[in-house]
């Protein structure tokens, strides 16, 4: 006998509370996890329809008493119906459980004291008007809009240097789907640091549009997705999370940003929002639009096959140059006697930039930079010869690489070039900026890192601030360089450029020539030129030099090819099987059984396992944690690799102290 757990509320609070029904033999095959059925329900007699959140062979209660499902619907299709079809596809293909899909997918009902929250609208007045198209812009929205007409259209990637204007063309294709009674999810990295975008979008559509980020209460998040399951909202902006916004009438999910790796859950099940949007869009007949200037290689490599429809914007929008860019060897700058964070050039650039009153923004790339050893007077970085990967400083004075476990002792001088001036790198945002002062008496500072936006509005502030002109530099890591614009801001300077190609990432090489670009493409997008800096150990790394260039077509085509000879994604997939466990002997020893099952359901090797070796940050909240990579070409080969360690983790009882969970790159 078959037994089914469902809900008969949709809220995430009912996932923690099913109820177990009988599965009649002949619905066998027809209830699955996500199906809408039938079921009589209470002592009244009442006949309600719920959804089936997961099958199981034995029930906790005695069948006798128990009820069975009556009838699998499959007439009516709402917004709920096909969210819930969407968590079922995410459970299969992320792993987890059912329940924690659904509470994914599922607005939380839970009412709390309201806060106040940011109001875009007071600043409309001071955006220009509508832009008109370019020709090129024209041209692109023409080209998506013959892709629409065919019947299955394909995800198209929208790809323009900085400043090309993308956002016009996601507005005009927006005003489009509006006309057509349908509505709109626009995602972007995190609202709180892309203020512009939202009021672009809040003064083109008005009271249509709604957002959502991290720091609204469950409450106010509630009340927007409350809003628009009414219609009173059309357009929901906001990080992945708004990706599940229940809307009716669903017809275009923009992804903007598409590279940010933000998009990429943490938690399980550990979706991707690029492709749950495009599974969620075939589900709802909707398209998806995709748009970077740095888009991912798995997004680029699919549009290269075809796949989605490859668009590229090559100018900036208006008269607005691209900057022109500046590579300082800091070894040589060291060389020279010069020990100070900022170059010889940076400076001359700083202060020619505030002779004419312009603003700059220096960009602190720290990506990469926890445990990894440096040399600091050649460049050198301690690496793994095995995967390509660099080595990271342990407590126990030994460096490790978290791929495959291989460790030797600590230097204590270069091997390269015998200096004794080999360690980790401890450059903040404080620094940067105490130094900027003692170069630059009187200069006005704005600092933005985890320190300063610790408030609700910690982010908008500052960008506000700076915005308004009330600081002559902003101060930053990452969070500065993801998608704002500023056009009075003529110079860029990146500092320790090449810090993000010593991650413990087979991506290192694509994450710093996307920060890289990025940054550079701050500068000049107003009437005025603007000059990049990029300070740097390795100034003749491809990433460097064809980040400097704008040039992602060489970046694209060198990467890729040392991607195929590794078979990293998107050349192959890669499998990440995490554990952990308050007992590191314990851990070790239970993702040593999951190498050995691995090898037992893979009899002719066609995995190429890794590990276990430890995590990235080997320890967090008191647990240990390990990981085991899996390498195949085919996605259904490790969809079914992870289904089977599941089931065999879940069966053996020595990891019932053991944490596992599966990250899938593609």
């Amino acid at each position: 006998m078959q037994y089914a757990d469902v809900i008969v509320n949709i809220t995430a609070d009912a996932l923690d509370k099913p109820f177990a029904y009988i599965v009649p033999d002949e619905l066998s095959g027809q209830v699955v996890p996500g199906a809408r059925v039938r079921v009589p329900f209470g002592n009244g007699g009442r006949h309600v329809s719920a959804f089936v959140v997961a099958l199981r062979d034995t029930c906790d209660y005695d069948p006798s008493k128990m009820k069975a499902i009556e009838a699998v619907l499959t007439g009516e299709d709402t917004a709920d119906a096909r969210l819930i079809k969407l968590a079922a596809w995410m459970c299969r293909t992320y792993g987890g459980v059912m329940a924690q899909a659904l509470k994914t997918v599922l607005p939380t009902k839970k009412r709390v004291r309201r806060k106040k929250t940011e109001d875009v609208r007071e600043e409309l007045a001071a955006l220009p008007a509508p832009a008109v198209l370019t020709e090129g812009q024209q041209g692109a929205v023409d080209r998506i809009l013959s892709e629409w007409e065919r019947e299955n259209p394909r995800p198209v990637l929208l790809r323009g240097v900085t400043g090309s204007g993308k956002t016009l063309i996601y507005m005009e294709l927006i005003a489009r789907v509006l006309e057509e009674g349908r509505d709109v999810i626009v995602l972007i990295p995190e609202i709180a640091l892309t203020r512009q975008t939202v009021m672009r979008f809040v003064a083109r559509f008005g009271g249509r549009v709604s957002f959502l980020h991290s720091r609204l209460s469950d409450g106010e998040k509630y009340d927007q997705m409350k809003a628009a399951r009414k219609g009173d909202v059309r357009i929901m902006v906001g990080p992945r999370s708004a990706l599940f916004t229940p809307f009716s009438h669903l017809g275009l999910i923009v992804i903007d940003e598409e590279h940010e790796e933000s998009y990429h859950s943490e938690l399980t099940p550990r979706y991707h929002a690029r492709e749950t949007a495009i599974k969620r869009a075939e589900i709802e007949g909707a398209r998806v639009v995709m748009g970077s200037a740095t888009p991912s290689l798995t997004a680029s490599a699919r549009a290269e096959r075809g796949e989605y429809l490859g668009i590229v914007l090559p100018e900036r929008y208006g008269s607005a140059e691209l900057p022109e860019t500046k590579i300082v060897d800091m070894t040589e700058e060291m060389k020279s006697g010069n020990r100070s964070i900022f170059s010889g050039t940076l400076k001359e650039e700083l202060t020619d930039c505030l002779r004419e009153g312009g603003q700059a923004m220096l960009f602190l790339n720290r990506r990469g930079y926890a445990g990894f050893v440096t040399c600091r007077a050649c460049g050198y970085v301690a690496r793994c010869p095995h995967c390509d990967i660099s080595l990271t400083r342990h407590l126990n004075r030994k460096l490790v690489c978290h791929y495959c476990g291989y460790e030797i002792p600590e230097y204590e001088t270069c091997p390269s070039c015998g200096s004794p001036h080999i360690g980790g790198i401890s450059v903040g945002t404080e620094q940067v900026e105490e130094q900027l002062k003692k170069e630059f008496p009187g200069i006005r500072t704005l600092r933005m890192d985890l320190d300063t936006t610790r408030g609700k509005e910690g982010h908008g502030k500052i960008l506000k601030e700076f915005g308004e002109r009330k600081a002559d530099v902003l101060i930053g890591t990452q969070m500065i360089v993801k998608g704002h614009d500023f056009p009075n801001v003529t110079l860029v300077g990146v500092l320790l450029a090449d810090l993000s190609l010593n991650a413990q990432d087979y991506r290192a090489a694509e994450r710093t020539f996307q920060l890289i670009t990025q940054a550079a493409g701050r500068a000049g997008r107003g009437q005025k030129p603007g000059t990049a800096v990029i300070q740097t150990y390795k100034p003749d790394h491809f990433a460097i030099l064809t980040a400097a260039a704008q040039n992602y077509e060489a970046f694209y085509k060198e990467e890729m090819s040392y991607r195929r000879i590794m078979h990293y994604p998107p050349e192959g997939l890669l499998l990440a099987v995490l554990g952990s466990g308050e007992d590191p002997a314990k851990l070790h020893e239970a993702m040593e059984y999951i190498r050995r099952f691995i090898s037992r359901i893979d009899p002719k090797n066609a995995f190429s396992a890794i590990g276990p070796a430890p995590q990235t940050v080997g320890k967090v909240r008191d647990r240990y944690r390990e990981v085991i990579y899996i390498r195949h070409r085919e996605r259904e080969m490790l969809v079914k690799a992870r289904s089977l360690i599941e089931r065999y983790t879940e069966m053996n009882s020595g990891f019932a102290d053991i944490r596992v969970e599966f990250n899938l790159s593609t």
